[in-house]
């Protein structure tokens, strides 16, 4: 009854909108005190551990530019094994496995559809899944999983619902219905899809290798080459949240095993799978 309510609550909300003032406000650049004095509340609230952060609390000028904060290096060390695949966030492993009849689980009770995630670019069944949720708390730039190079990216405008578990587990297909800005990156492993999924309080969704910003009014979707393709290390920093959310990884049928299990809590670097015997030879 509860999340029904929840839900029921935020359905009247103009959830886009919304989300574009908050990002708007987290981006102004507002009185040192001031905002030194939200931030010791956000990093009391949330656990955040500013002892990786490459800058002291005094070196932010904005509430997004602290969360979009870099960390200081060495912080994250790359697994070391040059053939696994590993975590483009900081978070927790919401689900993985394989995709079978479209489905990718967000609660024990609701999915969302593979396909329409990529606004139909691929049939993705067969194709292993992994979805890390970041909370407030955590790192929120993104991360390259794999050594290749980002060809293609994909825009598809959609829906800021929230993604907190009395969400995922009363909205069918959240996923796929919200905003989401994905890389489309040629590996080894074929063409990987590391998608970014919008939520409400997302003021914007940015990458490295191209100037787009989401939550900005577009109403189509978007899919271009990039030229020349970027190229990306494994590890190497992809793309960041302004706020919030969630990524979903997508890689060909019969390439990887996941090592991890749901509930798992990662961080950038760390492995996520290994390629399969089948890949491994082929490569």
């Amino acid at each position: 009854m509860k999340d029904a309510l929840i839900v029921s609550a935020l359905s009247l909300v103009p959830k886009n909108r919304v989300s574009g003032w908050m990002g708007a406000l987290a981006r102004l650049e507002l009185p040192g005190p001031l905002l030194r004095l939200f931030l010791r509340w956000y990093i009391w609230k949330y656990a955040v551990d500013l002892d990786e952060a490459a800058r002291p609390l005094t070196g932010y000028r904005s509430v997004v530019d602290f969360f979009t904060r870099e960390l200081r290096a060495g912080v994250r060390p790359i697994d070391a094994a040059p053939d696994t695949v590993v975590s483009p966030a900081d978070g927790k492993v919401y689900a993985c496995g394989v995709v079978h009849d479209d489905r990718i689980p967000q609660s024990e009770s609701q999915h969302f559809s593979a396909r329409e995630l990529l606004a139909g670019r691929h049939d993705c069944e067969g194709w292993a899944y992994a979805v890390v949720y970041l909370s407030p708390r955590d790192y929120h730039r993104v991360h390259s999983p794999v050594t290749g190079q980002v060809a293609h990216f994909q825009y598809v405008p959609g829906a800021l619902w929230p993604v907190f578990p009395a969400a995922t587990r009363k909205i069918p297909f959240l996923f796929s219905r919200n905003e989401r800005l994905t890389a489309l990156l040629e590996s080894t492993f074929g063409e990987v899809a590391v998608c970014l999924v919008g939520a409400f309080g997302v003021g914007r969704m940015r990458v490295v290798f191209d100037p787009m910003a989401t939550n900005c009014g577009a109403t189509e979707v978007v899919e271009r080459a990039v030229t020349p393709a970027h190229p990306l290390q494994r590890g190497e920093e992809l793309g960041r949240f302004e706020m919030g959310s969630t990524v979903v990884l997508l890689f060909p049928p019969g390439q990887v095993e996941w090592t991890v299990k749901p509930g798992d809590p990662v961080r950038v670097g760390e492995r996520l799978a290994r390629p399969t015997r089948r890949s491994a030879a082929a490569n």
